[in-house]
This record gives C-alpha cells, sequence and structure tokens, in this order.
C-alpha cells in the first residue's frame, strides 16, 4: 500500500509531525535548501532575463535522492517547508527536483500541533509562484551586489571582505552613530531639587520647573547657586494639586523583531539565540510520555494577528486564573503594520495547557526563558489594561515652581503578568507614592540640592535598539536582522563590549567607501523601497523582472565607476614619524590583511614590520608584538618556543628567530581519530579559510573544517565532537561520526 510524503526543512519538526500523522505518511527533512547558486561564480544571467543558475547543494545529493525515491513510491507529496519566502523557494525547489508527474501539493503549518497539522492537511493548497517569485528577486539582488561589489573591495581594501545589499547599509548605521558621538559637544546645565516635608510622612522631592513664569534654564553653576540661596528662605506652599486616572495598555502578541528586542532586553540573548531557542520551540520539544511537541507558533512573522480559537482559549484562561476583573468585555484587536502580513500569525503558545511550570522540566534553562517570554505577553496581550493613580503638586516658592510627580497601581491589569523591558534607564517609571497634601498647605524645606549635569550624545546601539532601529527604517525583514548582524560582527566591521556595538576602523574604512561610491546601495530610504517592491511581488502587485532591470541598469554603471575611481587603500601608503630601527627609514601606515600597521618603505630590502596604536590627541605609537611563551623547548636550538601571529594566524615559533626557523601548529589537544599518534591541528588554506588536520601530515590525511571539540561522545562514545552552524538551529556541538546524530545546542 502506498504512502504519502511530506517534506519539512527539520529533522526535529520531521519527528513531531510523523508522530501525529501516522503510518499513512512518510515524512522527511530536507535539512535546510537543498539548492542554491553556485559559489565560484555569479550565477545570474543578467543578459537573458536575470535567469538564476540554481544547484544541488554540495552534500545535499544523498537528501535529494532520498526525497526523489520517496516520491516515486508515493500517491501524494505534501511539502510543508516553513510558512515564509525562504519555505516556499525550499518547496519550489524541492518540486523541480522530484518532476511534475505526481501530485504535490502545498501545506502551511503555523504551529507544530496535532489540531494544526491536522487541519493543514484537509485544505492543502499550490505552490506560491508570487513569493517564490519575491525570494528569488531578494536572492538575485543579494547575489548581484555581494559578488559585483565585494571583488572590489578585495581589490582595492583586502581580501575577505564583503558587501551586502542590507547588511551594508546596517553598518552604515552604526557608523552614522559613532560619527554623532564622536561631533557630540556636551553643553552644561544645573537642576534644582528640593527635599520637603509636609504635615504627613514620608518626605519627599520636587523639581525646579519654572522661573518667573518662564521654563527654568540654568546654564551654570553661579546662576543656580545665587537661586538656590534666594530660595532657602521662601516659604514653599502648595499651589495646585491634581490628580488624574491614567491607563496603560497591554503591548501585542510578539512580532520577531518584538521578540529579539525583548529577549535581548531580559534574557540577554543575541537576536541569533532568540531564534535558534525560538526556532526549537516551535519545530517540536520532548515533553515526557507526549512525545516531540511544538510549543509555539511559527517565529518568523510580522503579524499581531491571533487564531479566533486562541483568543476564545486565552480568555477563558485569564478568567479562570485572574478573575473576570481581568477580562476585557471583547477581545482586544491589534493591528499589523502591513495586511497582506495578515496570513501569519503572531507569536505564541499553542496550547494554554502546557504552562511553563507544566514544561518546565523538560525543557533547557535557555527554552524555558524564551518560552515563559511568549507565555506571558501573550496572556498579558488580552488582559485589561493597569490603571494607575496619578498626582502632580506644583509647589511655589517666592518666583520659581517646583513640581512632584508620583503614581500608584490602582488595578493591576496586565502588569500582573507582565512588563515591558526598556532599553535606557530613563524610559523606566520611577514615580512612587506622594503623602496627601492639599492647596494652601505650607511645607518645610529640608535640603535644596543644586546639580550639574552635561548633555549626553546619544547611546551606542546594543542588539535591542539596533533591531528596533532596522526595523523602524525599514531595512531588511525581522527573519534577516539575527544574520545581518552575525555577519557584520564576523566580518569584523562591527563589534560588541560590554553589550553595546562600536563600529571598527576598517567598518568606517568600507561604509565611507561603499558611500561615496554607491550612494543608491548604501542609502537607508533607497534599501526600505527595495523591501517594499519585494513585498508588492509577494502580493502580485509588481513583476519581478521588471524590478530587476530598475535596479540593475543604474547599479552596473556604479560598479564600472567603483572598478575605476575607488579609492586603492592597498597601494597606499601613510607617512609617519617612526624611524625604522633595522635601516632608519621613516615608516609607513599601510593596510593588510589583519588591517593597518606600520610598514619599511624600503620593502623588500627591509622587510620590518609593526603594529601600533594612537593616543589620545591621534600620535602614532609603535606596538612591540608581545611574546607569548609556551613552556616548550625549540627541538633543534633550545631555546623557548613562543606563539606568534602570521598572515594564517597564530602558531608556535623558536624565540631565537630569524636565526632558528623552526615552527609548528598550535594543536587543539584533541588526538587523530585516524592514526592515533598524531594530534589535530588548526590550520588555514590558501584562501585563508580555517580548518583542521593531523600533525602528522603528510603521513596522515585526516582533515575536516568543523572545530574539534574535547569531549567524548555520550551516545556512541566517539573520541570528540565538533562545532557546527547551520541557518535553522544556529550554532551546535555534534557527534564526528556519520549515522550517531548526537547533537546538543552551544553559546559559542
Amino acid at each position: 500500500m502506498s504512502k504519502s510524503l511530506i517534506v519539512v526543512e527539520s529533522p526535529a519538526k520531521a519527528k513531531t509531525i510523523s508522530k501525529y500523522l501516522g503510518k499513512d505518511y512518510v515524512v522527511l527533512a530536507s535539512v535546510g535548501h537543498v539548492k542554491d547558486l553556485p559559489k565560484s561564480k555569479l550565477g545570474i544571467d543578467v543578459e537573458n532575463g536575470f535567469q538564476a543558475d540554481y544547484h544541488v547543494l554540495k552534500g545535499k545529493a544523498k537528501v535529494v535522492a532520498e526525497i526523489k525515491k520517496a516520491a516515486k513510491e508515493a500517491d501524494t507529496i505534501y511539502l510543508a517547508p516553513d510558512p515564509d519566502r525562504e519555505g516556499e523557494a525550499i518547496a519550489w525547489h524541492i518540486a523541480e527536483e522530484i518532476g511534475a508527474k505526481k501530485k504535490v501539493y502545498r501545506v502551511l503549518f503555523n504551529e507544530i500541533t496535532k489540531s494544526a497539522i491536522q487541519e493543514a492537511m484537509k485544505h492543502p493548497g499550490k505552490l506560491d509562484e508570487d513569493k517564490y517569485e519575491a525570494q528569488q528577486t531578494r536572492r538575485i539582488l543579494d547575489r548581484l551586489v555581494g559578488y559585483m561589489i565585494s571583488p572590489i573591495l578585495w581589490d582595492k581594501v583586502k581580501m575577505g571582505l564583503s558587501a551586502g545589499r542590507v547588511q551594508s547599509v546596517a553598518v552604515r548605521v552604526i557608523c552614522d552613530r559613532e560619527r554623532e558621538i564622536n561631533a557630540f559637544v556636551p553643553v552644561e546645565y544645573w537642576s534644582v531639587i528640593a527635599e520637603l516635608e509636609g504635615k504627613k510622612p514620608p518626605v519627599f522631592e520636587a523639581r525646579l520647573t519654572h522661573i518667573k513664569g518662564k521654563k527654568a534654564d540654568l546654564k551654570n553653576e553661579k546662576n543656580s547657586k545665587a537661586l538656590v540661596d534666594g530660595l532657602k528662605g521662601a516659604s514653599y506652599t502648595v499651589k495646585k494639586v491634581e490628580k488624574k486616572e491614567r491607563k496603560r495598555n497591554p503591548s501585542p502578541p510578539f512580532i520577531t523583531s518584538k521578540l529579539q528586542q525583548e529577549a535581548s532586553r531580559k534574557l540577554r540573548f543575541t537576536a541569533k539565540k532568540t531564534m535558534m531557542v525560538a526556532q526549537k520551540l516551535y519545530e517540536g520539544v520532548e515533553l515526557g510520555d507526549e512525545g516531540p511537541t511544538g510549543l509555539i507558533t511559527y517565529m518568523r512573522t510580522d503579524s499581531t494577528r491571533v487564531a479566533g480559537e486562541a483568543v476564545i482559549a486565552v480568555r477563558d484562561f485569564i478568567a479562570k486564573k485572574y478573575g473576570k476583573e481581568f477580562l476585557p468585555k471583547e477581545p482586544v484587536q491589534y493591528k499589523s503594520a502591513k495586511a497582506a502580513q495578515e496570513a501569519h500569525e503572531a507569536i505564541r503558545p499553542t496550547s494554554l495547557a502546557n504552562t511553563p511550570a507544566k514544561t518546565k522540566e523538560f525543557l533547557s534553562k535557555d527554552e524555558y526563558n524564551l518560552y515563559e517570554l511568549v507565555w506571558n505577553r501573550f496572556v498579558a496581550s488580552q488582559m485589561n489594561p493597569a490603571i494607575l493613580d496619578q498626582t502632580s503638586i506644583d509647589i511655589a516658592a517666592n518666583d520659581a515652581i517646583f513640581r512632584a510627580s508620583g503614581s500608584v497601581i490602582k488595578f493591576p491589569g496586565f502588569m500582573s503578568v507582565y512588563i515591558e523591558g526598556k532599553d535606557t534607564e530613563e524610559e523606566e517609571d520611577k514615580e512612587g507614592k506622594l503623602p496627601e497634601m492639599k492647596e494652601g498647605e505650607t511645607l518645610k524645606l529640608i535640603r535644596l540640592k543644586p546639580e550639574q549635569h552635561f548633555t549626553e550624545p546619544p547611546p551606542r546601539f546594543s542588539e535591542a535598539t539596533l533591531v528596533k532601529e532596522l526595523e523602524e527604517k525599514g531595512i531588511g525583514r525581522p527573519s534577516t536582522y539575527a544574520a545581518i548582524i552575525s555577519t557584520i560582527q564576523d566580518k569584523e566591521y562591527a563589534k560588541l563590549d560590554k553589550r553595546v556595538f562600536y563600529t571598527t576602523e576598517l567598518g568606517m574604512l568600507v561604509t565611507d567607501l561603499l558611500v561615496k561610491n554607491f550612494p543608491d546601495i548604501l542609502n537607508v530610504e533607497f534599501t526600505a523601497q527595495m523591501e517594499e517592491k519585494l513585498d508588492d511581488i509577494e502580493e502580485g502587485k509588481a513583476k519581478r523582472l521588471k524590478i530587476l532591470k530598475e535596479f540593475y541598469v543604474p547599479f552596473e554603471k556604479t560598479v564600472k565607476a567603483a572598478k575605476k575611481d575607488m579609492r586603492d587603500v592597498k597601494k597606499e601608503e601613510i607617512p609617519t614619524d617612526i624611524t625604522c630601527e633595522k635601516c632608519g627609514a621613516k615608516m609607513v601606515v599601510k593596510w593588510g590583511r589583519m588591517g593597518q600597521f606600520l610598514a619599511c618603505p624600503n620593502y623588500p630590502e627591509c622587510k620590518n614590520t609593526k603594529n601600533f596604536k594612537k593616543d589620545d590627541a591621534g600620535k602614532l605609537e609603535a606596538v612591540e608584538q608581545e611574546v607569548e611563551e609556551t613552556g616548550e623547548k625549540c627541538p633543534n636550538c633550545g631555546k623557548p618556543m613562543v606563539i606568534k601571529s602570521g598572515r594564517f594566524g597564530k602558531f608556535i615559533a623558536c624565540s631565537d628567530y630569524p636565526a632558528c626557523k623552526t615552527t609548528k601548529a598550535i594543536t587543539t589537544g584533541v588526538k587523530c581519530p585516524e592514526c592515533d599518534k598524531g594530534e589535530i591541528t588548526e590550520k588555514r588554506s590558501k584562501k585563508g579559510k580555517v580548518f583542521f588536520s593531523c600533525s602528522r601530515y603528510p603521513d596522515c590525511k585526516f582533515a575536516t573544517w568543523n572545530r574539534p571539540v574535547a569531549e567524548k561522545c555520550p551516545q556512541c562514545d566517539a573520541p570528540f565532537l565538533v562545532a557546527k552552524y547551520s541557518k535553522t538551529e544556529g550554532n551546535y556541538i555534534a557527534c564526528i561520526k556519520e549515522g550517531c546524530g548526537y547533537k546538543k545546542m552551544s553559546d559559542e
């Protein structure tokens, strides 16, 4: 008896779906994309309608063959990758490989639960050509920008750099903020705080707001102290007491960008980690006897819409757990940014029966924390507003007015479940309860405090505020933010330090070059408009070919001009006052593979090079390379062996170089599994890519691209594990042996 075939993206998702559909279905995983453009060339025929040259990915031939074999034996084929553009592209590419002889349907699972899967299987649809066209357009645009601009950077700056249609604009946003900070000139101002006491405790504070009917504007210490001296003997009288009720409404359930922001604020998760953990919760987690269960709806969404049955369930939950006073008369409705996004749902728990407390024992710490965040936000989103009693008191003293403000929670509403995080301390509500006072009441002055302040520059971006900025400016889409933030750090255009982004010298340089030579590509508004055009293609309002032609014709001209006119940083030699101790020439600053360095201008006769740093005044100082001893002795001359840095990274060398040229690679401390004699060492290919091989090469030719981890596999006792990364799962550690299948998530 033939079975139906379902193809999904991940093995975890396949396992969960198999549990719900039973033995009449074969469920296979494509493990992400099966086809893509070639890495070795552009792969876009611009002269022939921008035809994309898609190939089965290296390492995916076996997966594709397995799917094709299962398709031949199946009556019906259901393609069920994720319900977004990338998922649609995967479905189309699988359909192309299978061929058009069988009945092929597209099914969309917004959540991996029994009811949702069975319902989706009852109403299969067709492949969405508009959505696929939108994804193809994005892929082609990104390939054109990346593959046509990056080589210019390799030629003019250094190898290994990359430009990206969205990535480069994100770097520009960080660079522009850095320039704002550097150009900022602090302005002095003063505030005056009065500590006062009424007939009833406690002592409270009031801030000076007006002088002689005008807004208080104290510029310096002299004026502030003169004012304070004049107010010390004044009578402080309550001029006005204003009380009002204020409502605070709950936040909508999560969309992707807001989940990334809140997880950054509250859990200190990176955007990448947030998406990795959310993917696991969506695809299914083992819940004891229940087996694999999807705990949240699809986590790549811009929609705040919630399914009717989920609204009914959460309202019932609120009424039973918190009481009817917490439940609005009607369900709370939230509007999404765009009507087209309403096809998706917000991120929410798939079942209110699976409370965080009930699932905690089955989840890792990170999974539990993120699930609790999603759960609380969703429940709070359908609760009544919080009601606060807000009091504002104006106090007169001579010609000055002081104001005290306070607020207390009258009814907690949704705040009993969830309060949205803030990006800065200034955004947090810090008011408390004020003592009872009446108009005309005289108050006792305890102390006047003049305080000096300086205006502050705009803050550097954290991951949360960068995501917020990208979203507000329409740069990229929430589903791409994690990858963008990872790439700009991997390429060393920006670095995270104490959870905020600092642009690097390389980031500034590349941004300046791109802004000057590719003004449209680096233009925030242009990038945002392109995202809207991609949305138009998905909605059937625009055609792929028209959008690509409009982009490519002017872009091709700018590429040609940049090849000719872009500043050639590689050939630049910036003179300095630092003398070469080997030949006496004045050294110059050059750019190399590892960034800027000092070099002797008499190269190749003199090969002296040094690192340098700049002091506060911007003056260059040569920095001697720090030598780290290994504790080993050179086997040839007996001198200490030290760790050095070279063009291919760190290595161990004799300290008596150049007299003794003994060198060896740094080992990972993991024994070679093939010869059991050598150790696995880190090496670099001619193109600079890191790989790991046996120290006994060429006698032993064992090699792997994945970094070894000195841990035994708990499942099959393999001697070590390897660190891996995938777009769907993020960073993880896996067994080196094929067929074992052991893996665990990793933050590294």
